[in-house]
């Protein structure tokens, strides 16, 4: 069931792995499937659209039959440079961000999420009061303000989203569903 508001899905898969020894951590296996395999398929049924950040591998990612987009910039400026490219390039007036590791999110996450915006432009997952920045839900007139703060050298997600004012919503009932699978001994066969 996709969101009652035109939504695209974004899955961040550009990052540089350090935690993972360098691998691209979207084709890491888990029980026995490739994270970002895990991950489209509790996003796609909630959007409209599915894009995909990432910067290496772009054939592979390409095989899922959506966009893939590289960051601006060849540095691995972090999740923001991927969220850049994701507000500039959906379809839809709302992107829905997550990242490639976190393969048991929440089955209503776009739902809830749109539920919790509450006339803002962007929503952000907490639990238990703290911000879970890469789960978000942003408005695509955003992607300006996005752009000017990357080009002043910001980096960190939460304060950008502080300065958009960011709504939160409360997901500590399913705080289990945003685990980061960030090194290898999190993984499971």
């Amino acid at each position: 069931m996709t969101a009652a508001q035109p939504t695209s899905g974004l899955i961040l898969a550009g990052g540089a792995g350090q935690r993972m020894g360098g691998a691209d951590k979207g084709w890491i296996h888990h029980q026995g499937r490739p994270l970002v395999e895990l991950v489209f398929e509790r996003v796609a049924p909630q959007v409209d659209q599915m894009l995909i950040s990432a910067n290496r591998n772009l054939a592979r990612y390409a095989a899922f039959g959506v966009p893939v987009l590289e960051d601006s910039d060849a540095d691995f400026c972090g999740p923001l440079a991927g969220i850049e490219a994701g507000l500039h390039n959906a379809a839809a007036g709302w992107l829905l961000c997550v990242p490639c590791d976190s393969p048991a999110l929440p089955r209503d996450l776009a739902q809830r999420l749109h539920a919790g915006v509450a006339g803002g432009k962007a929503a952000v997952v907490t639990l238990a009061g703290r911000w879970q920045p890469v789960f978000c839900l942003l408005h695509t007139s955003l992607a300006d303000s996005l752009s000017a703060y990357l080009a002043r050298g910001d980096r960190k997600v939460a304060n950008w989203l502080a300065s958009v004012d960011a709504r939160t919503v409360d997901f500590s009932d399913q705080a289990t569903a945003f685990a980061n699978l960030n090194s290898p001994e999190m993984l499971s066969p």
